[in-house]
C-alpha cells in the first residue's frame, strides 16, 4: 500500500513539475531559447519516464525542481531584455512563405 501511495505522490509531483517547466519555458521572449527549453523539458522527461528506482526518481525530481527555478529566472530576465520578434513568430508568417 505504501508503494502505491508513494508512486501516486511521485506521479502527481512529476506531472506538476512537467507542466510548470513547459509553462515557464514558453515565457522566454527569444524564439530559440523558448524552443530549446521546451524541447529539452520534453526530452528529459521522456528519457526518465520508465525509471522505477525510488532513489533515482527522487534525485530526478530534485534536479527538475532546480531546473524549474533556473527557467523561471531566465524567462523573467529574457522578458526584460526582449528584442524584435523573428519572422517565424509573426501571426502571418505562413502567408509570407506561401507560394502563389
Amino acid at each position: 500500500m505504501t508503494s502505491a501511495v508513494s508512486t501516486a505522490t511521485h506521479r502527481a509531483q512529476v506531472l506538476g513539475l512537467y507542466r510548470n517547466l513547459l509553462h515557464y519555458s514558453s515565457r522566454f521572449a527569444a524564439y530559440n531559447f523558448r524552443d530549446y527549453a521546451i524541447r529539452r523539458t520534453r526530452d528529459g522527461f521522456h528519457a526518465a519516464k520508465n525509471e522505477t528506482d525510488p532513489d533515482k526518481i527522487q534525485a530526478l525530481i530534485h534536479k527538475a525542481q532546480q531546473q524549474l527555478e533556473v527557467v523561471k529566472r531566465q524567462a523573467f530576465i529574457s522578458q526584460l531584455y526582449s528584442g524584435e520578434k523573428l519572422v517565424l513568430e509573426t501571426p502571418n508568417h505562413q502567408k509570407i512563405f506561401r507560394k502563389h
